[in-house]
């Protein structure tokens, strides 16, 4: 058991207390030590099996003694019994937008509605209107998120699908009758949501059945759905499916190609193979006379097909197969020309860490920079900083600078773009940043006209450098604004304003697909964690992969400039 597993317990425990209409304080007391236990950073173990936990602000002898027994049970009675008490669809129910534990209580208990299907119906007969706290707009609200929930709910975030792919490769690596392992799929060509995770494995015909036992028998295997000597079907704990496929070894290369897809990458490529007089599938690369052409690997497929070599992240029929025979494929960044790390919130406004823990976080894991943004004053929710506040996180981070070698803290801030597309602090307040980070936070509803003229109009100001997470999507979870990127993008070439890609895995703004445009525009794209505690810092990784997709170098990229680059970037326009 690890800390993340302890939070989601403490979490879980708050959600069931809610919904059963416990003592609010009791609620917020799980809810609270959730959040503690997240930001702290020493051994949480080790304190909770000496006694001491209770001298953490915020965890009393309650929380105490069941964080004691879920390490040493891997469970809680009262949350078990709970659970008895809850219908099951309810937590279900609880992954509707708007539809928090109070909600869900209130068409419980008083409409008698415990899953998805009866609180639809109950929507479509007009039923939540007269409800107490919900009204018509409120009811339309849960019938768009029903749909929403209904087409995204076979597929999982990236970071979640990767974390279980990881641990099905490692414990499957080290099987003695694995000969070569990868993971395939949508999750090797760095998709943001999955449906299934895929595994591809090169063995002997002798040692299928002994794999495939191993991978159906492994410890977070909810259901099996499917299994066979060529291919087996698991259901994970988490609700992801993950499929096994096992092919002799020489085979390897072709099929790894084939399930790494896309389908239309796979299609296109086919069709240019059948002009050479070759066919492809996932068995070979074979002549008219159907004797195969060995490959030791992908690449070596892609050069008898006189093509250069196409990473997976590009494989989506979007250009690539063009550029490959053109040998105009790109460089793709990589996460060594990372120099700094550029969006990251403190404890000055919504982050659990400090400027000086997050610093040498950083530099720890071989960075030499780091931009402080936290939220500026209209973001009350987040504890937006006051002129005051800034004056004195300017101070510390000058303090921080003196006492650090080989690195740097960057003062900036993530300042609100308000309705009418000015920023949350005058240009006198602004000038004292190294860069600023224009986001909108609020006032979602507007058309695409409003929304486009309000960032452009935002990102006019002289002292904008990034255009933060520019769609404002969540995914799963709710759809941007509508704003038309095409016109920002060009607004942003014109301006010298470089675009976030936001790499928090929820977000993943700006999507892949407008990446290429805005590299062709000479756009730089910023790739930023948008953390709030130390370990959301290595998020950044989502935004390599997603980066890598929309085929961006390390020229294209603004963090892959040093700390002095990135500076006189953000000063070039203030002087223009």
């Amino acid at each position: 058991m690890d800390k993340k597993q302890l939070v989601e317990y403490l979490e879980e425990m708050a959600v069931l207390l809610d919904l059963k209409g416990e003592n609010p304080f009791k609620v917020r007391a799980y809810a609270n030590a959730a959040r503690i236990l997240q930001g702290y950073s020493g051994d949480i173990f080790k304190i909770i099996q000496n006694n001491e936990i209770t001298k953490i602000k915020g965890i009393g002898k309650g929380i105490a003694d069941f964080l004691s027994e879920v390490i040493e049970t891997e469970k809680s009675k009262e949350a078990e019994n709970l659970k008895k008490e809850i219908p099951k669809g309810l937590l279900e129910m609880l992954k509707i937008q708007g539809m928090g534990p109070k909600k869900v209580r209130a068409v419980w208990k008083l409409l008698n509605i415990t899953n998805i299907g009866e609180l639809e119906y109950a929507c479509q007969e007009n039923r939540l209107i007269d409800l107490e706290g919900f009204g018509k707009k409120t009811q339309d609200k849960i019938l768009i998120g029903i749909e929403f929930l209904k087409k995204y709910s076979e597929r999982h975030l990236i970071s979640k699908a990767r974390e279980e792919a990881d641990n099905l490769y490692n414990e499957l690596k080290n099987l003695p009758a694995v000969i070569q392992i990868e993971i395939a799929g949508s999750l090797r060509r760095w998709k943001e949501t999955i449906k299934d995770i895929d595994l591809l494995v090169g063995a002997t015909d002798s040692d299928r059945e002994k794999i495939m036992d191993f991978f159906t028998h492994l410890s977070n295997v909810e259901d099996v759905s499917g299994k066979g000597l060529t291919k087996s079907s698991i259901i994970l704990k988490s609700g992801i499916n993950a499929d096994l496929r096992i092919v002799e070894d020489h085979q390897f290369p072709y099929a790894l190609h084939h399930f790494t897809g896309s389908k239309e990458h796979n299609v296109a490529m086919r069709e240019y193979a059948r002009k050479l007089k070759l066919k492809m599938n996932e068995y070979g690369l074979f002549k008219a006379n159907e004797e195969n052409i060995p490959c030791k690997d992908e690449r070596d497929i892609f050069s008898h097909l006189n093509m250069a070599y196409i990473p997976p992240e590009l494989r989506e029929n979007y250009g690539e197969i063009e550029a490959a025979l053109n040998d105009e494929i790109p460089v793709l960044v990589n996460q060594e020309e990372i120099k700094g790390i550029v969006h990251v919130h403190s404890n000055y406004s919504d982050g659990v860490n400090s400027i000086e823990e997050l610093a040498y976080f950083c530099q720890k894991n071989g960075y030499r920079y780091l931009v402080i943004c936290d939220h500026s004053q209209s973001a009350a929710y987040a504890n937006g900083l006051t002129i005051n506040q800034i004056t004195e996180q300017h101070r510390e981070i000058n303090d921080i600078n003196s006492n650090m070698d080989n690195f740097r803290v960057l003062k900036s801030i993530e300042c609100d773009i308000l309705s009418d597309g000015t920023l949350d602090y005058d240009n006198k307040l602004l000038a004292t940043f190294d860069l600023v980070i224009a986001s909108i936070h609020s006032g979602f509803k507007m058309s695409e006209e409003e929304a486009t003229k309000r960032v452009i109009r935002a990102i006019e100001n002289p002292y904008v450098t990034i255009l933060g997470h520019p769609t404002g999507r969540l995914l799963l979870a709710r759809e941007g604004y509508p704003i038309d990127m095409n016109a920002v993008i060009d607004a942003a070439s014109e301006l010298n304003v470089a675009i976030e890609l936001n790499a928090n895995p929820h977000r993943l703004d700006i999507d892949w697909r407008l990446l290429k445009l805005a590299k062709l525009k000479r756009v730089k794209i910023s790739i930023n964690p948008d953390a709030h505690r130390l370990e959301g810092i290595k998020d950044i990784e989502y935004g390599i992969g997603i980066a890598r997709k929309g085929w961006l170098t390390q020229s294209d990229v603004l963090n892959c400039l040093t700390s002095d680059e990135l500076i006189q970037f953000a000063k070039i326009r203030q002087t223009n």
